[in-house]
């Protein structure tokens, strides 16, 4: 009997000894799930660990230690999250994110001290919290995005995720955001319709949103086959007491092109205009680059080019003269823009017909949600414009117009020009319906007046009218098209009324029936093909000359129309080589056809051109080709990364352009 007593006291004082010996954890972990490295804790001590299993599904553990306590292993497990701990005198672990578990009250909790004061435990830190000095901003939900239809296995293999980033308030897409997946270093940059793709392995990912003036986003993602995830933003306004100034974040570093700028409505309101009235080319004149063709002028000169040999797109409809007001005023209303695209040079493949720049500005597609409007009067011009949803978070719309009353304004002017009148108006009008996730149509309408006059009898006048539809539709997860058909027209007159028999009308007009597509291929994470199709049929009246009114006497003169039809096929490829080095190649083949019906004169070599050289007249009917103009254009550029911060580029690019602007200036 007194043996058993004397074994059960002595192991009793084993196990306090041991209860009062610290754990200590050893061990090799590499690329481990959190819970798993919980549990292996869980088996070498004491411990139990309490947590939300969901919010560590994409936390990975990588972590050699050897003979070191609990405190000092989660410390280092959990350094670069947002995860805290706690532990309680019963051995319990509570892994939480964010904020500690607070185990014990303060000891005067129920007994106040004799001054009065307690110990204002709201305050207090609960031992072992994990002090994070430099926490990633990024809003993050807890929620697991699976992409795919799930299974128990995830089967390795390649896959494409594919989808658009949307502002969360209004539904419209947002262009250039950066969708960056942390695990393979890759990203992907939305398009103007804020879709994106991506190629990358099955299994578990987390994809960080950036998109400028938005908050940015951390989404946890599950990839088991091909799929879609569409992915919103908030807009955000940061409070600072110091000031960053970040140029597109690393959307720049990482993108292959080079000569392109972008400018999204909120930083070309902030520029300085005429009048207080946002401008879209006054922002682009800011651009290096890029300068005016004169005072009180809109008119383009991109590195040396002259002012028509810049094209000048809205929603893929091409405007000729995108100016109001005696240049003072661009023909797009701030209130509508979503955001402007100048490529300078590495001009995409799709792009042709100019030998300079291409100017692509992008309307908003509508808010999705509610009605909203906004409207404006200033000082010679006011604006309104009306959005909503016609089918909720389908169907939206955008009216927009603008007008002038700037007569008063002139009569300011020293008395030769007090009898100038001007004045203009712009409509537009836009509807975007996503038919279902792999079908989206829209619809683009503008028009815009000048007529003017400076103190004298002749009125000019000048309009554009546009109309485009585009309807964008996804063949598979990795192949995604556009196809769009439009018309557009540019018209140009000088009138004179005030001798009724000499008063005459002077007319010129251009007009242009477009179609085109373009398909985008992720063949796989390396490469990306973008191919296709596009042609324009030109019809131009050179000039008219025509009496303006019954009682002139001006004889008539018309010059024949004419007509071409430009084609072109383009191909292009993106190639990422290393994380650090990518490339992006392309061609593109135009056709130019000048076509009949006319008559023309061959003259013989050599000799002036006039009527006594004339050696045959032949006679086209209409559509037959009088002569074809065509050649090879050429696109390549190259990106080298040194870091996230910092690359170098190279680029080489070939143009032809085939209809100029002439001037008697």
């Amino acid at each position: 009997m007194r043996k058993f007593l004397s074994l059960f006291f002595l192991s009793c004082l084993a196990a306090v000894a041991m209860a009062q010996t610290p754990a200590l954890i050893s061990g090799n972990f590499e690329k481990v799930p959190a819970v798993n490295f919980l549990r292996q804790i869980e088996a070498q001590t004491p411990y139990f660990f309490y947590y939300d299993q969901t919010q560590l599904d994409s936390v990975f553990v990588t972590l050699t230690v050897k003979d070191l306590l609990l405190a000092d292993v989660l410390k280092q497990a959990f350094e670069k999250t947002d995860f805290q701990f706690s532990t309680d005198a019963q051995n319990r672990v509570f892994i939480t994110k964010n904020i500690p578990l607070i185990t014990s009250l303060p000891t005067d909790f129920f007994t106040p001290s004799s001054s009065g004061n307690k110990t204002d435990y709201t305050q207090a830190i609960a031992s072992g919290s994990i002090t994070n000095k430099s926490k990633i901003p990024i809003a993050s939900d807890n929620k697991i995005y699976e992409v795919g239809n799930k299974t128990n296995v995830i089967k390795e293999g390649n896959t494409v995720v594919r989808g658009y980033v949307r502002q969360a308030k209004s539904g419209e897409p947002i262009m250039n955001a950066s969708i960056l997946v942390d695990s393979l270093n890759r990203n992907a940059i939305t398009n103007q319709d804020g879709y994106y793709t991506l190629s990358l392995p099955t299994g578990r990912h987390r994809f960080y949103v950036q998109s400028l003036g938005m908050k940015d986003m951390l989404y946890n993602v599950v990839v088991y086959q091909d799929g879609t995830l569409n992915m919103e933003l908030e807009e955000h306004v940061a409070l600072l007491k110091e000031v960053v100034v970040s140029a597109q974040k690393i959307a720049n570093v990482n993108r292959v092109q080079l000569g392109v700028e972008r400018l999204n409505i909120e930083a070309i309101k902030k520029v300085p205009t005429v009048f207080g009235e946002a401008d879209i080319l006054r922002a682009v004149l800011t651009l290096p680059g890029v300068k005016t063709v004169g005072e009180a002028s809109t008119g383009l000169n991109v590195r040396g080019g002259s002012a028509d040999q810049n094209l000048v797109l809205m929603n893929g409809a091409t405007v000729y003269n995108p100016s109001h007001f005696f240049g003072m005023f661009s023909a797009f209303n701030p209130e509508i823009v979503k955001d402007v695209e100048l490529y300078k040079s590495s001009i995409p493949a799709k792009f042709g017909g100019r030998l300079s720049s291409v100017l692509d500005i992008g309307l908003r597609e509508g808010n999705k949600k509610t009605i909203s409007g906004s409207a404006g009067i200033g000082v010679v011009t006011s604006r309104f414009n009306v959005e909503g949803p016609l089918v909720k978070d389908k169907t939206s719309f955008i009216v927009a117009g603008r007008s002038t009353y700037a007569n008063w304004l002139l009569k300011l002017l020293p008395h030769p020009y007090k009898n100038s009148k001007a004045s203009f108006y712009d409509a537009n009008v836009t509807i975007n319906h996503r038919a279902d996730s792999k079908n989206d149509l829209s619809f683009t309408g503008y028009i815009s007046n000048d007529r003017f006059n400076l103190a004298s009898d002749t009125t000019y006048g000048y309009g554009n009218l546009n109309f485009n539809l585009r309807w964008r539709h996804h063949f598979t997860n990795k192949l995604f098209a556009t196809f769009a058909l439009g018309t557009d027209r540019y018209e140009y007159d000088v009138s004179s009324t005030k001798n009724k028999v000499n008063a005459y009308k002077l007319g010129f007009n251009i007009n242009q029936l477009n179609f085109r597509s373009d398909f985008s291929y992720v063949a796989n994470p390396d490469h990306t093909f973008e191919f296709g199709l596009n042609t324009i049929r030109y019809r131009l009246n050179p000039g008219s000359f025509q009496p303006h009114g019954k009682e002139s006497l001006v004889q008539p003169d018309v010059v024949s129309a004419e007509q071409a039809m430009e084609s072109a096929l383009y191909f292009s490829d993106r190639y990422t080589i290393s994380s650090n080095f990518s490339v992006s190649g392309g061609i593109r083949y135009s056709l130019f056809h000048y076509l009949g019906g006319k008559e023309i004169s061959y003259y013989a070599p050599g000799l002036p051109r006039d009527e006594s050289t004339v050696v045959e007249k032949k006679s086209y009917d209409a559509g037959d080709v009088i002569k074809t103009y065509q050649g090879p254009e050429y696109r390549f550029s190259a990106r080298y990364a040194f870091s996230q911060s910092f690359s170098i580029k190279a680029g080489f690019n070939s143009q032809r352009q085939y209809i100029h602007m002439l001037s008697n200036t």
